[in-house]
């Protein structure tokens, strides 16, 4: 076979590209990990619906995973991809630093990044007032008065969501006109809604304290739910020509099987490069597959090979 600098390259070490690693290096194949530095869920202090892991902080638990993953020998580079093609039998990929490095096989693990609607003092609170997942950071302001922004037709399912968690739930159409129908279930669920735009996030000692709209009234609010634009790390797939189709935020979503390959032979995705709603588990569970599938994937070629050696 064509030597190459690793059977594996993967391309992100968050859950899902940890996960992977670990299936890959426990398989004894050599891996990999490229760490592009920048995880999505780095804002947020704790992370939850991790089972064994509720609580933890999310750089703790990927701290965790490099260490597991690296005493089975997989090797982890702090370094950002620029360049990925396939030359023959194997993959080049380029990096920060100028260097290249070569697999036989690519997995893409570089999640994504939140764009937020650009309301002054938003980002600021990111990860502390201001959220996206109910079932992520709900729990932690329940029964407070929350609002929810509305960013798109998912926002009403959002709110449906938020209120299971508090009486006090403001929905913010942002000047935009509500279906009778959809209007209907908020007032059935006792869900105010507020068509006045929002100018700006108010602070009070550093805290979210409440909303400030364009006709300068104040909504005293203690959290605000809102779904950003979601953009993933996908251009080097693109790039090399993978299939995709028309998903959330009108972006094309690279396409993948039930185990994360993609159209390109020899090359997976998984985790929030595919799905902007994998939390962190589900992207785990994701890397996993991909992992197990790769090694599988390995083991045909390897066949193959065998089988020619001998007619030969």
């Amino acid at each position: 076979m064509t030597t190459s600098d690793a059977d594996v390259l993967i391309i992100g070490a968050g859950s899902a590209g940890l996960s992977a690693a670990l299936m890959l290096a426990r398989s004894r194949r050599r891996v990999i990990v490229l760490d592009g530095g920048a995880p999505r869920n780095a804002v947020a202090a704790h992370m939850h619906g991790v089972l064994g892991r509720d609580g933890w902080s999310p750089l703790d638990l990927v701290a965790t995973g490099r260490d597991e993953v690296a005493r089975y020998g997989a090797i982890i580079e702090s370094q950002r991809t620029v360049s990925a093609a396939r030359d023959g039998e194997l993959f080049v990929v380029g990096l920060a630093d100028g260097r290249t490095l070569t697999a036989r096989r690519l997995l893409f693990a570089g999640g994504l990044r939140d764009e937020l609607p650009s309301i002054p003092g938003l980002a600021e609170h990111w990860g502390r007032g201001a959220a996206h997942c109910p079932y992520c950071d709900g729990w932690e302001v329940r029964d407070r008065r929350i609002a929810v922004l509305a960013s798109g037709p998912a926002s009403l399912h959002q709110v449906q969501l938020v209120r299971q968690l508090s009486a006090e739930v403001t929905y913010l159409t942002e000047g935009t006109e509500l279906p009778e129908p959809d209007l209907a279930a908020l007032v059935a669920r006792d869900i105010a809604v507020e068509t006045r735009r929002v100018a700006s996030v108010v602070t009070t000692d550093g805290v979210l304290s409440g909303l400030r709209l364009h006709d300068g009234a104040e909504l005293p609010v203690e959290a605000i739910f809102v779904r950003p634009r979601a953009i993933p790390a996908d251009e080097l797939l693109h790039d090399l020509g993978a299939a995709s189709e028309a998903g959330p935020d009108d972006h094309a979503w690279i396409t993948v099987d039930a185990t994360g390959r993609t159209s390109i032979p020899g090359v997976w995705a998984a985790g929030n490069i595919v799905s902007p709603f994998a939390t962190v588990p589900v992207s785990a569970a994701a890397g996993s597959t991909a992992g197990a599938a790769i090694n599988a994937d390995l083991v045909d070629d390897e066949i193959r090979s065998a089988l020619e050696r001998n007619r030969a």
